[in-house]
């Protein structure tokens, strides 16, 4: 295996598992395949143990519920989780603003673990133990890939037939695929202005960087 490193970047030559051990801060990095095309992009963190690959799922994907209730997993984002690094089983598990979100196994024992942050009452640390495992479910894909949504569940969530599988760096959003829609179009002007600020703000650290 090939190591490229372009400033901030690294680039490897092929596709597969990687750990690093250097002792820098954070990197962002491209798994590159044989032909130079990006596969995808992970970040690497520094824990106690060293430079460790974090996930980073990406992407949106259109798809249907079947006739059995069954939901097709996108293997553009399956492919993108390492079952030893990152747990071969999901967690399904009620999110933000009531979406629900596929966790890989390890992710979602790490943000329940950690207890409920920030919240000195006692009853709102109790709330959270009981709702983060109460309203989770861990379940496994079938060989081809698909995910069976109780009609109960579904029914909580207000999920339709057609549904957008949306990559948000840890985790898989469900949607239904009109609701997406219409989120895009509210937050999309505000989005790239922030990804505007957010290039300037990376353009005038390396900059200063430069400097040193």
């Amino acid at each position: 295996m090939l190591l490229y490193v372009l400033g901030p970047v690294l680039y490897l030559s092929e596709i597969e598992k990687v750990k690093i051990f250097l002792k820098k801060s954070d990197f962002v990095f491209d798994l590159v395949g044989k032909s130079g095309k990006v596969s995808h992009t992970w970040v690497a963190e520094w824990n106690t143990s060293g430079i460790y690959v974090m996930l980073m799922l990406t992407g949106e994907y259109e798809h249907t519920l079947d006739d059995k209730n069954r939901l097709f997993v996108s293997n553009k984002l399956r492919s993108q989780i390492d079952a030893e690094e990152h747990g071969s089983n999901f967690y399904l598990v009620m999110g933000a603003n009531g979406i629900l979100c596929l966790y890989p196994e390890k992710y979602f024992k790490e943000i329940v673990l950690v207890g409920a942050p920030g919240m000195a009452a006692p009853d709102e640390a109790v709330a959270f133990e009981r709702l983060s495992f109460a309203l989770a479910s861990k379940v496994e894909l079938d060989r081809q890939g698909r995910l069976l949504l109780g009609e109960k569940l579904r029914k909580r969530v207000k999920l339709t037939g057609n549904l957008t599988l949306v990559g948000v760096r840890d985790h898989i959003e469900l949607w239904n695929s009109q609701d997406w829609e219409k989120y895009l179009s509210d937050n999309l002007s505000q989005y790239q202005a922030q990804v505007m600020q957010a290039r300037q703000a990376v353009l005038q650290r390396q900059s200063r960087e430069m400097d040193l």
